[in-house]
């Protein structure tokens, strides 16, 4: 049924759950109900039923551990979903100026009014970029980054360029996102550590002449890239 589907549009609800256990694999995470059901922000008793119809479907497989996978169909279907709503954020940024918190806002909305040709039009006009603003991969391209490390794990008075926000910070914690932009960070941005608190739970950081306070939590969600040798 995932065949006939997919010559179709898909419902939101399918395209949701599809595109978040694209992503959550994407962090190295397997995909399990209590999970998506975080992620989501939705009940244990919801996901169960929309589990049982997308497997239903055939748009994903259901282990006996309740591990959840996409099926070829299904995964299809989410990196179309995944590369139009990057090459969206992208387009927001670089073209349109936007914010990184904003413009991931914007994408979720406008990605259904945007036909495939334009979306293969606006990554064209950008040069096919490898990369949405947060530096998560577009489907289909690999960015060259040289060693990452998180945030929290940066030792102090070290300077690194932030490269990459993972996508658990994007989709639960867009309070993150509108922080980083507030204090004018963004992908590529020059950031230190200055100071951690003595019980541990937060960070200070400098960017530029600015520095300000990160929980732990979420700077474990912060990928810097060290200088050769770093």
């Amino acid at each position: 049924m995932a065949g006939d589907a997919g010559t179709s549009a898909t419902s939101t609800t399918v395209d949701r759950y599809l595109e978040t256990i694209y992503c959550i694999e994407g962090e190295g995470e397997i995909v399990r109900p209590g999970r998506l059901a975080t992620w989501l922000g939705v009940s244990a008793p919801t996901v169960s039923v929309a589990l049982q119809r997308l497997a239903r479907d055939g748009w994903i497989d259901v282990a006996g551990d309740r591990s959840v996978s996409l099926t070829a169909a299904g995964r299809e279907t989410a990196t179309a979903i995944v590369r139009r709503h990057r090459v969206l954020e992208r387009w927001l940024v670089d073209v349109l100026a936007f914010d990184w918190a904003t413009a991931d806002v914007e994408a979720d909305g406008l990605a259904v009014a945007f036909s495939d040709v334009v979306i293969d039009r606006l990554d064209r006009s950008m040069g096919l970029p490898s990369t949405c603003p947060h530096g998560n991969p577009i489907p289909g391209r690999a960015p060259t980054y040289g060693t990452l490390l998180s945030l929290a794990e940066l030792d102090r008075g070290v300077v690194a360029p932030i490269r990459r926000i993972s996508e658990v910070a994007e989709h639960e914690a867009r309070t993150l996102l509108t922080t980083l932009a507030d204090h004018g960070v963004k992908e590529g941005t020059a950031v230190e550590v200055t100071r951690v608190a003595p019980d541990g739970t937060s960070l200070s950081v400098r960017c530029g002449e600015r520095t300000f306070e990160l929980p732990l939590a979420a700077a474990q969600w912060i990928w810097v890239e060290l200088a050769t040798g770093g």
